[in-house]
């Protein structure tokens, strides 16, 4: 479960987030919507432990990100996260399939049993014929979908997805949600979508709509 109690955060004095209060539960996926510039990456980053709130408490799994250190909460970023970031993030010197099964390689997971698993992936992406394939011969939308297929390689527990539609055509937009909402709910994981698209937001079983205020249904 994912509790997310009284959070704040503040920049040069100007609040972002004020009052943030969520309950996520196993096999649960919501959307949160809200204007530009109103917190919502901001928010994720908080929940990924990318960024420290000012006050509010955070947990996953019974893990308290106050009592974490940074290389604890490294720790459960990599073990328990997946996180599709607006800028891809995707490594140039790695083929598609390294940069898939990178985060099994990093829980010492290796050899072919990460290679299907990566190839799986891609295919499920629509880009099973890619993976060799090296990023600088993708287009912006074949990247998104190379980082969603990242995002699910090590099955987390928690996946937060920011915009992961932004750069996909509707075939391919209709085909990343509904491998997002599959994986999370037959993993009984927990999946957090920051979208504009209303579409993209009736994908989830609820959505929230983060506004100045706070986060509302």
């Amino acid at each position: 479960m994912l509790e997310i109690r009284d959070l704040y955060r503040q920049f040069n004095g100007r609040p972002v987030l004020q009052g943030i209060s969520m309950r996520l539960k196993p096999g649960e996926y919501v959307a949160i919507t809200g204007e530009s510039g109103v917190g919502k990456s901001t928010l994720l980053n908080v929940i990924a432990g990318l960024d420290r709130p000012d006050r509010g408490r955070l947990v996953l799994d019974g893990e308290d990100y106050a009592a974490l250190d940074e290389d604890a909460l490294t720790r459960l970023r990599r073990d328990k996260l997946g996180f599709v970031f607006q800028a891809f993030h995707i490594l140039p010197h790695l083929s598609l399939r390294q940069n898939v099964a990178l985060p099994l390689w990093l829980k010492g997971q290796g050899g072919r049993r990460a290679d299907r698993q990566a190839e799986h992936l891609l295919d499920a992406v629509g880009l099973g014929d890619r993976a060799e394939s090296w990023p600088r011969e993708l287009s912006g939308g074949e990247m998104q979908r190379v980082a969603i297929a990242r995002a699910l390689a090590h099955k987390p527990r928690l996946i937060l997805a920011d915009e992961p539609t932004g750069n996909l055509d509707p075939t391919n937009a209709a085909r990343v949600l509904r491998l997002l909402g599959e994986r999370i709910r037959s993993a009984e994981a927990m999946g957090i979508l920051v979208t504009h698209s209303p579409e993209a937001a009736r994908s989830a079983d609820r959505v929230l709509q983060l506004t100045p205020e706070g986060l509302h249904e």
